[in-house]
């Protein structure tokens, strides 16, 4: 079940996401996020932190970097620096490398 629904999501970025112009205010973007939620907590609840990040993606919130949690949760990350990205230890830690 989980590759299925990260198939689609890959045909949805190869195949539609190139049709419009890029909207989404999060880091990584919210299509990477769903893989990323599929990958780290399996089908259903990957699905719903999916989701609810698309939910959250919209012109009234900030956006910013909002990397996928270690624990399930539907809000948005509220520790982005705890995690080994280079996009966003630059954000975080400007020093380093």
């Amino acid at each position: 079940m989980r590759k299925i629904l990260i198939f689609l999501v890959s045909i949805y970025q190869k195949m539609i996401s190139p049709l419009f112009p890029p909207s989404c205010r999060y880091y990584p973007t919210c299509s990477n996020y769903m893989i990323g939620a599929l990958k780290k907590h399996g089908p259903i609840l990957g699905l719903i932190m999916g989701i609810f990040r698309i939910i959250r993606c919209n012109p009234f919130v900030r956006g910013g970097v909002d990397p996928v949690p270690d624990n399930f949760t539907i809000f948005r990350n509220p520790h982005p620096e705890k995690y080994e990205d280079p996009i966003i230890a630059k954000k975080f830690h400007p020093e380093s490398k």
